[in-house]
């Protein structure tokens, strides 16, 4: 029977181990959700306008599901990880408040404000368990959990919310510098970090469409739209994970790979690189590469390929341009999977190694690199005594 992702989290060390414990973090609170991300992909590749099966009705679905429950899932998943279920609770309490009114996914708000609203309920039942007469434990506990949910909720629509969005802004005239300045490929340092945080239709629709229309008028077509829209980088990083990834989660690859070549639903592969931060350097390199192709080959569509399918760029490549683009997608995808793969380890990484007279499971099983040690149970549970490690 399949179980769950856990996370395992690295004994204090030097910057390199605290890089892995972030990686850690990030992948505890994704991956749990991973089939909700799928479902959401599922949904919007079939009935959206420009989908397989339109459906109007149906595709109300995509935007409560993207904008409000999977960011409230992942600061639910994140408050879990630091105080169990009464940190889950006020996890995603608080998330409600970054992702309320929000024209943008709000998954870097909910992994801040979800943890953070966690930590602050387990200092506060700490301070109580001591102080609290018996007989009033519920009464406190539900009251805490009240008071700091709401007041958490404030504080994301008052004070993350807007930083989060400021920091769209800032990588939108990032990118726009960039390609007025013609160093296209470098936008990818921009533009693929951005993506995995949930950014991508902002920089996409906010930024290089407007810029890619103007372009389009005068030329008949313009690279500016392939951009962010090129499903290669994401393509290579998910055949990484299904050839060399850990084995828990080749399973989900193929499905994965489907929604996002041909559906044209980037943000399924985002997970995977946010459990793994170091990935996020194949992303950067094939999607350089492939601008590169591009703009050797003079390549551009006629129009945003939205969604970002392989369909889609059939559609939108104008006459003559068939080389030029789906090189820039194969070499995108050819560079991306390389990288991915040497930053997997090839594989190795997911083989368990003999040390001595013992067995060790590689750390690529459980999201560690060498040299750290898996901790006996997940960040916490909701108890405020001490854990212990093994060794």
């Amino acid at each position: 029977m399949a179980t769950g992702y856990t996370p395992q989290f690295a004994v204090d060390g030097g910057v390199k181990v605290r890089i892995q414990r972030l990686g850690s973090y990030l992948a505890g609170m994704v991956m749990p959700n991973i089939g909700a991300f799928i479902a959401w992909g599922l949904i919007t590749a079939l009935f959206i306008p420009t989908g397989w099966l339109p459906n109007a009705q149906f595709a109300a679905l995509v935007g409560p599901i993207i904008l409000v429950l999977l960011p409230v899932l992942i600061g639910y998943t994140g408050g879990r990880l630091v105080h169990g279920q009464r940190g889950a609770v006020v996890g995603a309490v608080a998330t409600i408040g970054v992702a309320i009114g929000s024209q943008i996914p709000m998954f870097l708000g909910a992994m801040i404000v979800g943890p953070l609203a966690a930590y602050v309920l387990k200092q506060i039942d700490n301070f109580t368990e001591t102080r609290t007469r018996p007989g009033f434990e519920m009464l406190v506990e539900n009251f805490t959990a009240g008071i700091v949910g709401a007041a958490m909720a404030v504080l994301g629509v008052w004070g993350i919310g807007p930083i989060v969005r400021n920091v769209t802004t800032v990588a939108g005239n990032g990118v726009e510098w960039l390609v007025h300045h013609h160093l296209l490929p470098f936008a990818s340092v921009l533009i693929e970090p951005a993506k995995v945080l949930f950014l991508n239709n902002a920089i996409n629709h906010g930024v290089l469409g407007p810029l890619g229309v103007a372009e389009s008028l005068k030329h008949g077509k313009s690279i500016l739209f392939m951009l962010e829209s090129n499903p290669g980088p994401g393509l290579g990083i998910l055949t990484a994970y299904l050839l060399f990834g850990p084995r828990s989660l080749r399973p989900s690859v193929p499905a994965a790979i489907i929604i996002h070549f041909l559906g044209g639903i980037h943000e399924i592969y985002f997970p995977y690189v946010l459990m793994k931060p170091r990935m996020i350097l194949a992303a950067i390199a094939g999607g350089a590469s492939g601008i590169g192709v591009f703009m050797i080959t003079g390549a551009g569509l006629v129009a945003t390929p939205s969604p970002g399918s392989i369909f889609a760029y059939f559609a939108e490549t104008p006459k003559g341009g068939w080389f030029g683009v789906f090189a820039g997608v194969i070499v995108a995808a050819g560079v991306s999977f390389a990288v991915g793969s040497a930053l997997l380890g090839f594989g190795r990484l997911a083989e368990p190694r003999t040390n001595g007279k013992h067995t060790v499971d590689q750390p690529d099983e459980t999201g560690l690199d060498e040299g750290t040690v898996p901790a006996q149970q997940p960040v916490a549970l909701g108890d405020a005594g001490p854990r212990t490690q093994e060794a």
